[in-house]
């Protein structure tokens, strides 16, 4: 993978592109990490995918080495992948896209639906009618609950949160090392409003796959995924084992289940 840089008005962005074997007829997925991560968490899919298909992925706006960034919007993420693909000359993109990046991905659709060939959720959630006034009033309140905790105390109850693995715990410490405790919970709290800000009923015109670890406990995302798949009738895969960082704590099982639905469907 070779690194890559994007100048914005608020920032850098830092993406990486499988370079050496992009092949400009072949079809391109492009890795979206959720909030507070960055791209290691994709490590085992990149392996994986990056000879089959040309491979994107990035440290999205205020994460991981896209750091300092100006405050951001989903709008300004979809913006950013877009010229991202752009620079890249991909006209069509496969959307993978981890927790907060599924989020990343619908605000992608909305604003460019002709450019994405299918899209892969893996423990995020719709965009929609589907959340409660009392589930909208917790999510604005992160930031200054996140605020109450002794700061390695929060680190560490994150990463056990998001993992059953080792494995899975180490990498989600890693990409938490280098916040502050008020930039990780601004992040936190940023994160979750920019997506209030953002949502809308979406008609998604491209194929869908919704992946969840069957140990998931993070919020109500297993019972929002559920009633995604139930509302639209898009197949949910669980994932026996896996918490919220699915690909991570399983990424062979994860890896195995985007190959059968990408050979469906491309």
């Amino acid at each position: 993978m070779k690194e890559k840089m994007l100048q914005t008005d608020k920032g850098k962005v830092y993406y990486w592109q499988s370079y050496n074997n992009w092949n400009a007829g072949s079809d391109t997925l492009f890795f979206l990490h959720g909030l507070s991560a960055d791209h290691s968490m994709f490590e085992e899919q990149i392996v994986y995918f990056k000879d089959r298909y040309n491979v994107l992925t990035w440290d999205a706006p205020a994460h991981g080495k896209s750091r300092p960034f100006k405050s951001f919007s989903f709008n300004d993420a979809a913006v950013y992948i877009k010229e991202i693909l752009d620079k890249c000359a991909v006209s069509e993109v496969v959307l993978v896209g981890q927790s907060l990046g599924g989020y990343f991905a619908q605000a992608f659709i909305k604003r460019y639906p002709d450019y994405v060939k299918a899209f892969i959720s893996i423990g995020s959630t719709p965009y929609g009618e589907y959340y409660s006034k009392l589930d909208k009033w917790i999510l604005k309140q992160v930031e200054w609950m996140a605020h109450l905790f002794p700061f390695e105390y929060m680190k560490r109850a994150m990463a056990k949160q998001v993992s059953t693995t080792q494995k899975g715990y180490d990498n989600m410490l890693q990409m938490l090392a280098p916040y502050t405790k008020r930039e990780l919970c601004h992040l936190l709290g940023l994160g979750y409003a920019c997506f209030l800000d953002d949502n809308c009923d979406l008609e998604i015109p491209c194929p869908v796959l919704l992946i969840i670890g069957e140990k998931d406990k993070t919020g109500k995302v297993m019972q929002y995924s559920r009633e995604w798949a139930r509302q639209t009738g898009y197949p949910l895969e669980l994932i026996s084992g896996a918490a919220h960082n699915t690909n991570v704590d399983k990424p062979q099982e994860v890896n195995d289940c985007i190959q059968s639905f990408l050979l469906k469907v491309l």
